[in-house]
């Protein structure tokens, strides 16, 4: 779980590079491609029998056009915030599951989930750092994404009981190469350099490995007990941001990044008990 998270905040600064460099649409059409092709040799029909079989098409189209729309979204933030902003704005996502949930899975969130939900959005703004300049536009683009990753997450649980997880992966991969490759001839920008095709190949193939990874880990382990480990993520971001750009961390962005990640945890925490307490009750 610790590789996966790593692999994304590599995945997020190869964009970051990459779109100083060609149209972030074109960075977007990289990464899809090239996560399709690695994931069409291991995860193909004649290998996986069934893999185009799935019960409920409307929904992996649906969860693949939301996986799309948060990666545009994080890469277009990503030309204007440094890595340690957009990756603390994208992880406010566990307070838009927990409350979109209740419409959409029936599990409603109570007054003390509520309240880690209120105190997370305000660590939020710290990110965004308020004050005089106001917040950056491009903030709301991070924040979109999170939004977007959350139905994500929400739509990929409604499925993991009807669908197997190659489906599902294979479905992401296919619909996001075929989106991304709609708007390619006109935004087309020719690599200037072998640096830049050797990221957009490494973008791919980071993201798809961080993805296989992911799904290897989910396998062996119950996703409450993963999920703190995915904070590793941020202290990720903060190094590779210093060491490839030369970003520090604002105050701003520390304070409300540990408010952000607090909050998570609790709702982590409580969404536990919340579990432990329903299984017995049973």
């Amino acid at each position: 779980m610790c590789i996966a998270v790593i692999s994304f905040a590599f995945t997020d600064t190869i964009a970051k590079w990459l779109s100083s460099h060609i149209n972030v649409m074109v960075v977007v059409w990289a990464r899809y491609v090239v996560h399709f092709v690695v994931s069409l040799i291991i995860f193909n029909p004649w290998t996986v029998p069934g893999l185009l079989r799935t019960r409920r098409p409307g929904l992996q189209l649906i969860r693949s056009g939301l996986l799309f729309a948060c990666t545009a979204l994080n890469f277009a933030a990503l030309q204007f915030l440094q890595l340690d902003q957009t990756v603390s704005i994208m992880f406010s996502a566990p307070f838009f599951v927990a409350l979109f949930a209740g419409p959409m899975l029936g599990e409603w969130v109570g007054a003390r989930r509520w309240a880690a939900i209120m105190v997370g959005f305000a660590g939020i703004l710290l990110v965004a750092k308020p004050g005089a300049g106001g917040i950056h536009p491009a903030a709301l683009l991070s924040v979109g994404a999170a939004v977007c990753y959350a139905l994500y997450g929400i739509i990929t649980r409604m499925l993991a009981s009807v669908d197997s997880s190659p489906t599902t992966l294979f479905y992401s991969s296919l619909v996001g190469s075929v989106v991304a490759s709609l708007p390619l001839p006109f935004v087309w920008e020719t690599p200037d350099s072998p640096a830049v095709y050797g990221g957009m190949l490494a973008l791919g193939m980071v993201a798809g490995g961080g993805h296989f990874l992911l799904i290897m880990a989910h396998a062996r382990a119950p996703a409450a007990t993963l999920a703190p480990f995915i904070y590793a993520q941020i202290l990720a971001m903060v190094a590779l941001g210093w060491l490839v750009f030369g970003d520090v961390p604002s105050l701003w962005t520390i304070c409300g990044a540990a408010i952000v990640v607090s909050s998570g945890i609790y709702l982590l925490f409580r969404e536990r008990h919340v579990q432990r307490m329903q299984r017995k009750l049973r």
